[in-house]
């Protein structure tokens, strides 16, 4: 999510074996940040625009957040951390604009780890999500009303800075909720109520296993006795890339038979 991308910005450096343990045997190599980010060239746009040409479905543009960028990697400590993703953030928002020009029309900027950058001490809490939250919003701050934002965070704690999410402003807030309960989303019921778009993970991508479509549909049900119908997205856990393609295609597929089936049997029942 962060090297893609820190590859293709200037001020950024890479090792080459300065691995850092994510989760079990997954490692990633955190950027280092030496200078003043900025984008030399598009980042996405060629490959976004290439698969949005194969079809006439709406082709999701997907971004890192300026605040994840920062808080995965090593950063110079010659200036503020905020003045810093605040660079990040213009960059992200050249690729933005760039994409919408190219006609992508919804457009995903993941902030997996915007709540890990909360500093130890409480009372610096409130200054780091003000400036976290403005850095997410400078990145679509010129898009028309009919480009689509969407956002992305990983399993965390989000009742004390669900305020901050809401600031976001972001049309569909996906999260990691597969191997969590219902309490969770009713967070997001009763905090968001500006009509965004909740999307819970219904299926676990950490797993090689592929849930059964019977599965996954009695999960949205679950998830219908919390959120309304018209805004629940149904969608997988996080991103499919520590997944063989052999488990993506069957897992995806019986998703959308399982939303298909939810859909059907809500229609059937008005």
């Amino acid at each position: 999510m962060v090297e893609y991308f820190g590859e293709q910005l200037s001020g950024f450096a890479f090792t080459a074996n300065g691995w850092v343990q994510s989760y079990g045997s997954r490692c990633v190599k955190p950027p280092i940040i030496y200078g003043d980010v900025s984008r030399p060239k598009p980042m996405s746009v060629f490959w976004s625009s290439t698969a949005q040409s194969l079809t006439k479905r709406p082709m999701k543009g997907m971004l890192t957040g300026p605040v994840t960028i920062l808080n995965w990697s090593f950063v110079r400590d010659d200036q503020p951390r905020f003045e810093t993703c605040y660079q990040i953030a213009l960059a992200i928002k050249n690729e933005v604009d760039d994409l919408e020009n190219a006609g992508i029309t919804v457009i995903q900027i993941d902030e997996a780890a915007l709540r890990e950058g909360l500093p130890l001490r409480k009372s610096e809490e409130a200054f780091y999500l003000n400036w976290a939250v403005h850095s997410f919003r400078i990145t679509n701050c010129g898009v028309k009303d009919t480009t689509q934002i969407h956002t992305h965070m990983c399993y965390s704690n989000f009742n004390d800075i669900i305020h901050s999410i809401i600031d976001m402003d972001a049309d569909v807030i996906t999260i990691e909720n597969s191997r969590s309960d219902e309490k969770l989303l009713s967070v997001f019921r009763e905090g968001v109520k500006y009509g965004a778009g909740i999307g819970p993970g219904v299926y676990d991508i950490h797993s090689p296993r592929i849930p059964p479509t019977d599965e996954i549909a009695e999960r949205i049900n679950k998830m219908l006795a919390v959120l309304e119908s018209n805004i629940l997205w149904v969608n997988p856990d996080c991103g499919l890339k520590t997944r063989k393609y052999t488990e993506v295609k069957p897992a995806l597929t019986n998703m959308v038979a399982a939303a298909k089936l939810i859909r059907d049997r809500l229609a059937s029942a008005k």
